[in-house]
């Protein structure tokens, strides 16, 4: 009976841990300066959110822009079925970073649930580690926490708040604006672990293409474009000696990055503890701002709608005229 409950904790830890990646996401990655704008925290895959993320276990939340550093309210905040939302206001323009870092987590797992999780979440080098050192059969008490961030473009004009870095136990550093790049290019970013470059790291790169939005009777619509529903197989990338990775940007849309940094410890009650980081940032023209009605009627061009009416107005005219001049 005790082995049976250990494998049931073992393997519903599993089910709370493994896939749980955390995102900082929006809809439009391109906004406008001056307007209430809307991230979704997902914690689970990139494209489905599993459960919503308590304020209490968020240890920093930080917008970054035009050189300032300030930490939403917890009125911003709500929850909406699975996902965490937040609400914020842009100000001037500029390229934004929104960063959130959580509190450390236990997890415990019996050898078989820690080995699948390993393999799950593509922990590969702890898992080759095991391998070569003859501990498959050994369980894990596990100390986790995670650390994400996104970087956004609100109006025209480009900053340097990109590059700020958050200093958190994980992170993803761009050395280079993704705003600002054109065409077919490849894209730096540098993986920091306490501040210090972390070498041959394994990360995951995916990819998303941008989804449209528009406003109809004030409320948002979105709209993922045909190729939205094409999942692309992650690719994989490791990190040179100074922690910096060299990204294939080869088309316009949502980029993403994960990682989940993974030691064993010694002399602690946790036999290991992870890091787990992520970014987001998207590619392209601004092509996906959303529109009023006054700039669409259904998809019409709004002159049409117009020059339609005008039309429609005259045949009236007309048709009544010669009513009343028949009698």
């Amino acid at each position: 009976m005790k082995r049976l409950s250990y494998f049931l904790f073992s393997f519903f830890g599993l089910a709370l841990l493994s896939s749980h990646d955390m995102y900082l996401k929006l809809n439009n990655f391109f906004l406008e300066p001056s307007a209430r704008a809307t991230v979704e925290l997902f914690n689970g895959t990139f494209e489905k959110s599993e459960n919503v993320i308590d304020r209490e276990r968020m240890v920093d939340v930080s917008i970054v822009q035009n050189g300032s550093r300030v930490r939403p309210s917890e009125e911003s905040w709500y929850e909406k079925d699975s996902v965490t939302y937040l609400d914020f206001d842009t100000g001037a323009p500029g390229t934004y970073v929104i960063g959130l870092s959580t509190k450390a987590r236990t997890i415990e797992m019996a050898s078989d649930a820690f080995n699948d999780y390993l393999k799950h979440d593509g922990i590969q080098d702890m898992l080759a580690q095991r391998e070569s050192q003859g501990t498959m059969n050994e369980g894990a008490v596990e100390r986790y926490s995670k650390h994400v961030k996104t970087i956004v473009q609100v109006g025209d004009k480009t900053t340097d708040d990109w590059k700020t870095v958050l200093n958190y136990p994980i992170e993803f550093v761009p050395l280079q604006n993704p705003y600002e790049l054109q065409g077919d290019q490849r894209m730096s970013v540098q993986l920091l672990s306490n501040q210090t470059p972390l070498a041959n790291q394994l990360v995951y790169l995916g990819y998303k293409s941008q989804s449209t939005t528009h406003t109809h009777n004030g409320s948002t619509h979105s709209h993922e474009s045909e190729e939205s529903h094409e999942h692309n197989d992650l690719i994989q990338l490791r990190t040179d000696e100074k922690g910096t990775l060299e990204l294939p940007i080869d088309k316009d849309g949502i980029w993403y990055l994960r990682t989940i940094h993974l030691v064993e410890l010694e002399n602690s009650a946790y036999t290991h503890e992870s890091n787990w980081a992520t970014l987001t940032f998207a590619v392209g023209d601004d092509n996906s701002h959303e529109h009023t009605e006054e700039d669409h009627t259904e998809g019409f061009p709004f002159y049409y709608f117009i020059l339609g009416s005008l039309v429609l107005i005259a045949v009236f005219f007309l048709f009544f005229r010669k009513k009343i001049n028949e009698s």
